[in-house]
């Protein structure tokens, strides 16, 4: 059993209802272009991937969902400067203040998923590998910043 789990891990392939599924976290500059992206197993949560993802990336807000509202993450930002855009979730003790009107820029973020989707092996994922599933998420990437 763990030789499958470990195997999944590599192809950062997860189970859910629907069945094997693959989470993108993505980072984009302020036009909506793809800074950095990963991916993991479709369960897993955001929590785990901040740090990869703002490794050594010079930004003055983070704009992010509620998946990304902790303690943790806020202090995080903090600690290098940025201003955190995330929307406390409901059920928090101390709800936090955060600009709304800079949050609604958050929506490149979901736009360039929509652009990722626009590729076919991207969207029904192809690739059996998960190191290739990256790959193909880099060129698609690539082929968003030349446009």
């Amino acid at each position: 059993m763990e030789l499958l789990q470990k195997k999944q891990e590599e192809n950062a392939e997860g189970r859910s209802r629907g069945g094997l599924s693959t989470k993108i976290h993505a980072a984009v500059d302020a036009l909506g272009n793809p800074v950095r992206l990963l991916i993991t197993m479709g369960q897993a949560s955001e929590y785990g991937q901040v740090n990869t993802l703002l490794k050594n990336l010079n930004y003055q807000y983070l704009l992010a969902d509620k998946g990304y509202d902790s303690d943790e993450i806020i202090a995080l930002v903090t600690q290098t400067g940025a201003e955190p855009v995330i929307p406390p979730r409901s059920n928090r003790k101390e709800q936090r203040f955060y600009d709304k009107h800079i949050y609604k820029e958050r929506n490149l973020v979901e736009k360039l998923f929509l652009k990722l989707k626009s590729y076919r092996r991207i969207a029904t994922r192809y690739e059996r590998l998960g190191r290739n599933y990256l790959a193909m998420l880099h060129i698609a990437a690539s082929m968003i910043w030349l446009t």
